[in-house]
């Protein structure tokens, strides 16, 4: 594969900007508002990533992903997660057949829910661990093991999901590990007057909002691998890099104010999303090329659930919303450099 852009992919960018558009407007047939969460989402599928949308009840977590399925062409199935759930309920498992012929046992695999392209996993932080680690793989593999095999998923896979607030009750916070997997956490708020009123007008009437389908799983897969091969200047990448470093209390960037409230900071997988993550928003806003702002708005979803609070910040109530903010402010931003290929990540810009 190609490191750089095609001139056919190239001429390519604007059509996809042109649907992007069109998504938009289809949204806006079901959702109010919440306009950064959704454009975060396309990011997250064209990069590859999953999302994890977190808000309390009924601010439109469930409808969000529904309505992406709908718009993508995509298999979609949900699960809702609940105590008692258990790991086979998500994966699959393993029944034993006959065969009517030769009456010989054997074992035969019933693929689960999983086994989509844009998986619901609705309210993930109400199971115990043990079924939300059933995951895991799933969402760092793009496969799942059961019986000794592995079973790849179809192409593409993302995972959504949704999760309450810390401050309901019945619920399981999820481990470290696993929140580290997902590309964004997006906040999902509550809507102003506004936005509420509009939302009463589309549900408590005889509207019904049909979305018009704009792309399907082939083109996805097409525009996934033209993300990486999107131009970034060597300095942007390095402003990445530095971002996650100073959020590591025991890194030499690390900031005083970073080592004093931070326990663990973004693991390497932060700026490998900010920088897949602004390759992306550089394509669907019709550019071959990342700029600044492109990384300053997604750093945002990517280094705040990656942000372990000291007890210290705890006390003082200090939010990784509030850390980050302060990173952003304070982290030097770059000057124009030179062009450079970084192959390793399959990052392309021009010499």
């Amino acid at each position: 594969m190609s490191l750089s852009l095609s001139l056919e992919e190239k001429k390519a960018i604007p059509i996809l900007k042109e649907k992007f558009d069109h998504i938009q407007k289809e949204l806006k047939k079901k959702i109010v508002g919440q306009e950064r969460v959704l454009n975060h989402c396309f990011i997250a599928i064209f990069s590859g990533g999953h999302c994890l949308l977190a808000g309390v009840p009924g601010v439109g977590k469930t409808l969000v992903v529904q309505s992406l399925g709908e718009l993508l062409s995509l298999k979609f199935s949900r699960i809702q997660f609940t105590p008692d759930l258990m790991p086979s309920d998500i994966v699959g498992t393993q029944i034993i057949t006959i065969d009517e012929t030769t009456k010989e046992k054997r074992f035969k695999f019933l693929r689960g829910p999983i086994f989509t392209n844009l998986f619901l996993a609705d309210e993930l932080n109400r199971t115990p661990p043990k079924t939300q680690a059933a995951l895991m793989e799933a969402m760092e593999e793009k496969q799942v093991s059961l019986g000794g095999e592995k079973q790849p998923l179809p192409k593409p896979f993302f995972t959504m999901a949704t999760q309450n607030f810390v401050e309901q009750e019945g619920i399981y916070p999820l481990p470290f590990a696993q929140l580290d997997r997902f590309m964004f956490e997006l906040a999902l708020d509550y809507p102003s007057e506004d936005e509420e009123m509009k939302i009463l007008e589309l549900t408590t009437t005889a509207y019904k909002a049909e979305l018009e389908p704009v792309l399907v799983a082939s083109e996805i897969l097409k525009y996934m691998e033209m993300v990486r091969k999107v131009e970034i200047d060597d300095s942007l990448v390095h402003y990445a890099i530095t971002l996650a470093r100073s959020t590591r209390p025991g890194d030499e960037l690390a900031t005083e104010f970073a080592k004093q409230w931070i326990e663990c900071g973004a693991s390497p997988r932060a700026p490998y999303y900010m920088i897949l993550g602004a390759k992306a928003w550089a394509m669907l806003q019709g550019r071959s090329r990342v700029i600044l702002e492109d990384i300053l708005y997604v750093a945002r979803a990517v280094l705040e659930h990656r942000i372990i609070l000291s007890y210290h910040a705890q006390v003082e109530k200090i939010s990784p919303s509030s850390i980050v903010s302060r990173l952003i402010e304070e982290v030097p931003k770059p000057g124009r450099k030179k062009w450079r290929f970084f192959p390793f990540l399959s990052w392309a810009s021009r010499t």
